[in-house]
């Protein structure tokens, strides 16, 4: 799939979980459709190589180490880039973990790790930017949610309760902020082809695929080319929303 033209010239985004997979990939979008892009995760060797294929393409980024479940953490790399940039036009709440297991297996740590990355993560992020957005009168907030979070999947009651919960915050916040410009939609992906699946094997990933409408699994880009949409001018008047890219599996 080739991707989306928008223009995001003089946009500056913030994207977490930006050094693998989907989010590398929606960090890559962004900065070549214009965009300064500002790619936050733990590991900085390969936030710096998502902020090389950006620059060497000839776009504007750059890293920022953060855990984005530390508060202190989180409002440093806002204000950081607020300082810097001047504006924080878009946010992409991508960062997140999964620790897979039963219910009646499962650790406190296990529920506990899960929800704080990918539900308070978002959370602090989303208030710090959203103060910035609502002086400015116009901003984009993107939370990746997953199909896991519209239906159930066994083993991943933790991960499915953290994006229902991303799904549910939306919705709410997209209420405050619609007055101020600003719009705040969920996206849920499917069964993306990334690093993580490439070591499930092919009889795992031929199961999947029954399970798919389309029968086969989504990339990367069919996740990046929905942020940059929403992201754009075009979205201005779609807000509270969820958009699944899953090929079927949720219809």
């Amino acid at each position: 799939m080739s991707s989306l033209s928008v223009d995001l010239s003089g946009k500056v985004a913030i994207v977490t979980g930006a050094s693998q997979g989907i989010g590398r990939v929606c960090a890559v979008e962004l900065g070549r459709s214009g965009a300064t892009v500002i790619c936050v995760a733990r590991n900085a060797e390969k936030l710096n190589e998502t902020v090389n294929e950006i620059t060497e393409a000839g776009g504007t980024a750059e890293a920022m180490s953060c855990d984005v479940s530390d508060r202190e953490s989180v409002e440093s790399v806002v204000e950081g880039a607020k300082e810097k940039y001047d504006n924080i036009d878009i946010l992409v709440n991508n960062a997140g973990i999964t620790r897979d297991t039963l219910m009646p297996a499962m650790e406190d740590d296990d529920w506990d790790a899960v929800i704080t990355t990918n539900l308070r993560g978002a959370f602090l992020f989303a208030r710090a930017c959203s103060r910035y957005m609502m002086r400015a009168r116009t901003g984009r907030i993107i939370n990746m949610s997953s199909v896991s979070g519209i239906k159930g999947n066994a083993g991943q009651t933790n991960y499915s309760a953290s994006k229902a919960g991303l799904i549910g915050m939306s919705k709410s916040l997209s209420c405050e902020l619609a007055r101020r410009g600003v719009t705040v939609n969920c996206i849920a992906p499917g069964f993306i082809e990334t690093e993580m699946t490439a070591v499930l094997g092919e009889a795992i990933i031929d199961a999947a695929k029954q399970n798919i409408p389309a029968r086969k699994l989504g990339q990367p880009i069919d996740v990046a080319n929905c942020v940059l949409f929403l992201a754009s001018d075009a979205a201005a008047y779609i807000t509270g929303q969820t958009l699944a890219v899953d090929g079927g599996m949720t219809a």
